[in-house]
């Protein structure tokens, strides 16, 4: 509701939702649209609306007390030292993530910041950018999208992760393209970011392998190839990487090579918040590039 606050805010101060758009960085309909949901969260209008100009109604005058207090309060928690912050962060992440780099990341901030408690939530990488974006999270560590972020919101790159192509254990030889062609595919889901990805690479490389299997959980896809059902395109991550040997055939697709972005998206930037700057370190440290196993 933070957001919404600061629109109304602006609004209030400039008249119209046009001139509180350009003040606070946004269209005129993403203004309205704000102003539109913290009406149905207030339960009530909040402004009287003569032509482009607007006032505030009773109710309006009512919240605007309240929103200056809460949008105070807030700023003075984003300055505040690690050391004093309280209360839950919303934290979401893709599974991948979970079981990968935010375990470390989790116990930097216990130790850091001991009266956080993070409430981590799982999900596909769209929605949890749309969760940030409507202030339902206070973070996501997603896939970065192929189309421009809210400019209200932060992000930072924090992983590229090499797609490889894994095959069962007991094939061998054979190009990446002779494999595609001559077993079947367990597609990573191309309603993903990533999945999307490697239909850009099937298609670039005019390939149509014969599709048994669809889904985006890597370590899932990985277990299924293990079994014999087929080969895959997938991010070079995943807990499957920690097996000794590993369970599966890994190839690198060499001069063919793309990869996925890992980032993380707040609210709130390091600068503004010493939280989001502590868990942004963290993530870079956990996340160094280290040599991909290989094993052709």
């Amino acid at each position: 509701m933070f957001k919404e606050l600061k629109t109304f805010l602006a609004v209030v101060r400039y008249g119209t939702f046009s001139a509180a758009g350009n003040a606070v960085g946004l269209t005129q309909s993403a203004v309205s649209a704000q102003i539109r949901k913290l009406e149905a969260d207030i339960g009530e209008p909040l402004f009287e609306r003569t032509g482009r100009a607007v006032r505030l109604n009773a109710a309006g005058r009512r919240l605007l007390p309240q929103a200056n207090e809460m949008l105070t309060l807030a700023e003075r928690i984003r300055h505040s030292g690690v050391d004093g912050l309280s209360g839950e962060w919303h934290l979401g992440a893709i599974a991948s993530l979970q079981s990968g780099a935010l375990p470390e990341v989790l116990q930097t901030l216990t130790r850091d910041a001991p009266g956080v408690m993070t409430r981590v939530v799982p999900g596909v990488s769209l929605a949890l950018l749309d969760q940030v974006d409507k202030g339902d999270l206070d973070m996501a560590l997603i896939v970065r999208p192929p189309f421009a972020l809210p400019p209200d919101l932060y992000s930072r790159v924090i992983a590229r992760e090499p797609f490889v192509l894994i095959a069962p254990p007991d094939v061998e030889g054979g190009t990446v393209e002779s494999l595609l062609e001559s077993h079947p595919l367990v597609l990573y889901d191309r309603g993903s970011f990533g999945g999307r990805q490697v239909v850009r690479f099937l298609e670039r490389r005019r390939l149509r392998p014969e599709i048994r299997l669809e889904l985006d959980e890597i370590d899932a896809i990985a277990r299924m190839v293990e079994c014999g059902l087929g080969v895959a395109l997938i991010p070079l991550t995943g807990l499957w990487r920690r097996q000794q040997p590993l369970p599966v055939r890994v190839i690198s697709l060499e001069e063919q090579r793309f990869h996925r972005e890992l980032i993380m998206v707040s609210r709130l930037s390091p600068d503004q918040s010493p939280l989001v700057a502590l868990i942004e370190e963290a993530l870079l440290k956990t996340q160094k590039h280290s040599p991909p196993s290989m094993n052709r």
